[in-house]
């Protein structure tokens, strides 16, 4: 190392450096504590937001801890009579770490992500064909609109829940929904248009699935229970809870296909017929005997095909040849008395009490019948209608659908049926392309399942009294539906289930309807 001579030429430049440094480092001294100071500024500031933001989004645990620390300050003040704590003492408490900036933003994340409309699951959502795309904001906003909308005016809350209510066959969340039925919409016991909340359950018959055509499904008018009846000659009793829908029973009709099968009106019993003869069976379930009827006392009929059960349970109405519906008695099982339309019955419908019989043809005429007396009270053409093939009332005594051929189903007042000669009807519904076969009306009358059995997937559920089509019915992943033989609602709507050619009977949990 090189000596320095204080005095000389080096000594003095060294002298110079060293006296420039300490300069420096008073200079950066003062800097850190000027920036110290603004730092801390900063950071109370920056600590009142972040209070704010923790008592509106969350922070739970600290709200609480700090909730309780001011209290016992408080109790202890008042005990002490002191004054209130200084401003440090509360500028110490709010103080927080300055919230860090991220090391790297992507100009990619402040892009918004669309949405494609086209897809058949949001297409209802659309205004107009240029909404083929739509960023996720706008889709919620969308949703929001629609639902708000059908149900008058709701809460956001509301709203959320029932976006996230919707739940397809293969979420495992799904068995909470069938805990808590009924309480996600608490602002009206109506049912909402446009979208109807629900479940895919388990097959109702998945215990036993037919080996063949399945054409009946129907639920027990009392019994948590659900019957399936098919061309595979059997007629199988499922207990339905929407998880695995046990089996209860299964018997077999040899040489039997079923054709039909009907619960009596108390439930005791099962009536079933075939296709080929006048043979049908009654299936007495407390006694667990099956009794055939082989004739029947007054009939000339050559088979039993279509019949259905009087809302009185007293009798069957057992559908002829030659346009003839005749009445036979359950307890002494004979024909009482006959009624007769022009041309052949396709459809057979009793009003809610008993006291009127609607039949349709396939001339597209409606008969309206008294019972008591078996007089044609009023007849008139389904409007528009050249072949009817199928015919339904409503449970509270209002409504009559009527089928037809081409697809379209009439609804009628049924009041203005009996009265007018050329009623019209309340609406057209034409969300059908193939023959209409099958109808049915909910037991709250606020729904009307209409089905066709002339292809896949043709079968739509209609909010009653707004007569619009519930818009994700069918809505699924995949085909499920199939080919519907027949429809049926549960005693108090809860569930909803068909019976297709597949030989399956798919269920669905109506999530609006808290009972069975």
């Amino acid at each position: 190392m090189d000596k320095v001579v204080l005095g000389s030429k080096k000594g003095r430049e060294a002298m110079k450096r060293t006296s420039q440094s300490m300069i420096d480092y008073e200079k950066e001294v003062l800097e850190r504590q000027k920036n110290t100071q603004e730092v801390t500024v900063l950071g109370e500031e920056d600590a009142s937001v972040k209070l704010l933001e923790d008592l509106v989004f969350g922070a739970e645990d600290e709200l609480l801890e700090r909730l309780v620390q001011e209290s016992d300050d408080r109790g202890a003040t008042l005990l002490d009579d002191d004054s209130s704590e200084s401003d440090v003492e509360n500028e110490a408490r709010l103080q927080v770490r300055p919230t860090k900036r991220a090391v790297w933003e992507d100009e990619d994340d402040e892009l918004e992500e669309e949405v494609d409309m086209t897809h058949r699951f949001r297409r209802d959502l659309t205004k107009s064909d240029a909404e083929a795309k739509m960023t996720k904001q706008k889709l919620q906003r969308r949703m929001k609109e629609q639902f708000q909308k059908a149900m008058g005016g709701t809460p956001f809350l509301l709203y959320t829940i029932y976006i996230f209510t919707f739940v397809d066959d293969e979420d495992e969340d799904g068995d909470d929904l069938m805990t808590k039925t009924g309480n996600f919409v608490g602002s009206s016991d109506s049912l909402p248009k446009g979208i109807i909340r629900m479940k895919k359950c388990l097959h109702a018959n998945n215990d036993r699935p037919s080996e063949d055509r399945l054409t009946t499904v129907q639920f027990h008018p009392s019994a948590q229970v659900v019957m399936a009846a098919g061309l595979d000659q059997s007629i199988s009793l499922f207990q339905v809870d929407g998880k695995t829908n046990p089996k209860i029973q299964s018997i077999l009709l040899e040489k039997f296909p079923v054709h039909k099968a009907q619960f009596s009106v108390g439930g005791e019993q099962v009536v079933a017929t075939s296709f080929r003869n006048k043979l049908f069976y009654i299936y007495d379930m407390m006694e667990g005997k099956v009794i055939p009827i082989n004739t029947v006392r007054g009939l000339n009929e050559q088979r039993v095909k279509e019949f259905e059960v009087s809302p009185d349970g007293q009798s069957l109405l057992l559908t002829g040849s030659s346009g003839y519906l005749h009445v036979m008695t359950m307890k002494t099982k004979e024909v009482v008395k006959s009624m007769k339309i022009n041309g052949n019955i396709t459809g057979v419908a009793c009003s809610h009490d008993g006291s009127r019989v609607f039949t349709n043809s396939e001339e597209g005429e409606v008969y309206v019948w008294d019972v008591r007396s078996s007089k044609c009270l009023n007849r008139f053409m389904d409007d528009g209608c050249v072949s009817g093939t199928s015919i339904a009332t409503s449970h509270n005594g209002q409504y009559l659908a009527c089928g037809s051929a081409a697809g379209v189903v009439n609804v009628y007042s049924q009041e203005e049926c009996t009265r007018q000669t050329n009623p019209k009807p309340l609406k057209a519904i034409m969300n059908l392309v193939t023959s209409a076969t099958s109808l049915r009306f909910n037991p709250t009358s606020e729904i009307l399942a209409i089905a066709s059995r002339s292809s896949d997937e043709a079968a739509r559920m209609v909010h009653i009294p707004s007569f619009t089509v519930f818009s994700n019915f069918p809505m699924f992943q995949r085909k499920t539906i199939y080919r519907a033989q027949c429809l049926d609602f549960s005693p108090n709507s809860g569930f909803f289930s068909l019976a297709n050619n597949k030989g399956h009977a798919p269920l669905f949990r109506l999530l609006h309807y808290k009972d069975f």
